[in-house]
């Protein structure tokens, strides 16, 4: 599977993110970009992020919630979880947490003639940044609203909002878009003019993310309708 590369300079602040050395990958540089909307969409489409940073000298990667605000993410846990903890003090005021965070989708299986060119096609973002817990109670609330709307667009509105004792239980970490690139695949399998006549199928078998319908809750009362926003289709 082919790894993505990096675009031309970025033309302003405000339309790409700048390159680093850990946003170059080595291989297949065509497939990289920087753009900023682009980074965004992915982000906004995806439901699951993997975090990972290093505990006692070891890689440990977390798949876990997420949501975005701006050129900000926002991820939680219990405020007894080991990343959280790690990434600031008593009152948050810690150096923070170097961490890698990566969100994929997959678009395609990608079928060649070969077993060597087999690949996917897939859209990714990977953020490296510095962790920070979030100390500001207003900051904290935004986090939790954007990680419940992250989910389902709306949705903060139309529920309970945590109380004190459940946001005292609930810690949230920080991490800005700065260091950040896209890497994304399309088309059809790349096989070798040599392999063109072989008898074997090549081609693209596409792959989607679909929503069933709404399933009420077993204790739900029947006057309670379904929201708009889950009656459309997704």
């Amino acid at each position: 599977m082919s790894e993505g590369t990096p675009s031309s300079a970025p033309v302003s602040d405000t339309e790409a993110y700048a390159p680093t050395d850990r946003t170059v990958p080595a291989r297949a540089r065509e497939r990289a970009s920087y753009d900023r909307d682009l980074v965004h969409a992915i982000l906004d489409e995806a439901y699951v992020c993997h975090l990972g940073y290093v505990r006692d000298g070891a890689p440990v990667v977390l798949p876990t919630l997420y949501g975005r605000v701006g050129d900000r993410l926002y991820v939680h846990g219990s405020t007894g979880s080991r990343p959280l903890r790690m990434a600031g003090g008593r009152h948050g005021d810690g150096p923070g947490l170097p961490v890698c965070l990566t969100v994929t989708h997959v678009d395609g299986l990608v079928l060649a003639r070969s077993a060597f060119h087999h690949s996917v096609n897939y859209r990714s973002v990977m953020v490296h940044g510095i962790a920070h817990q979030v100390t500001d109670p207003e900051e904290k609330r935004t986090a939790l609203d954007a990680l419940v709307d992250h989910v389902v667009p709306g949705r903060s509105r139309d529920s309970r909002p945590a109380d004190a004792r459940e946001l005292a239980a609930t810690a949230v970490l920080r991490l800005d878009l700065g260091e950040v690139s896209a890497k994304v695949r399309t088309g059809g399998a790349n096989d070798e003019p040599e392999d063109l006549a072989l008898p074997h199928w090549a081609g693209v078998v596409p792959v989607s993310v679909r929503h069933g319908a709404p399933v009420a809750n077993h204790d739900l009362p029947p006057n309670v309708p379904l929201p708009d926003y889950l009656a459309a289709p997704r």
